[in-house]
């Protein structure tokens, strides 16, 4: 995985080999700086590549957040409530967020192997 070029668009997220929701991704500046302000839910999860630092100033509901190596290992998981801005992680190349419960329902924890399944096809955006 590692140097993988991410595009926009939609995937699956797959934790420890099963499939558990579908995933954005947003891997240009663009749209990793909306990424989920102004919603108020989502459903799936969705990836910022790369990041390894988020805020929730602007948001309407707590996400969790689980900060990812370039091979899409978990480095850590974190709840934040709206309002917060959360310390970058070093070694942290991805960020999955998710409404706060649903990464810990999903089985994403430190330390799991994440798959996400890329966009392909004319559905990927740029």
């Amino acid at each position: 995985m590692r140097g993988r070029q991410w595009r926009n668009g939609t995937g699956t997220l797959t934790v420890d080999g099963r499939s558990v929701a579908p995933v954005e991704i947003a891997a240009t500046h663009r749209t990793r700086r909306r990424g989920l302000l102004g919603r108020d839910g989502i459903d799936g999860a969705m990836l910022l590549t790369p990041c390894n630092s988020v805020h929730t100033i602007g948001m309407r509901f707590p996400i969790e957040v689980a900060y990812l190596d370039g091979e899409l290992h978990v480095l850590a998981v974190r709840t934040m409530r709206p309002g917060r801005v959360g310390l970058p992680r070093l070694r942290a190349r991805l960020v999955l967020e998710a409404e706060a419960g649903r990464l810990s329902a999903w089985g994403v924890r430190t330390g799991a192997e994440l798959t996400v399944t890329p966009p392909c096809g004319p559905g990927a955006t740029d």
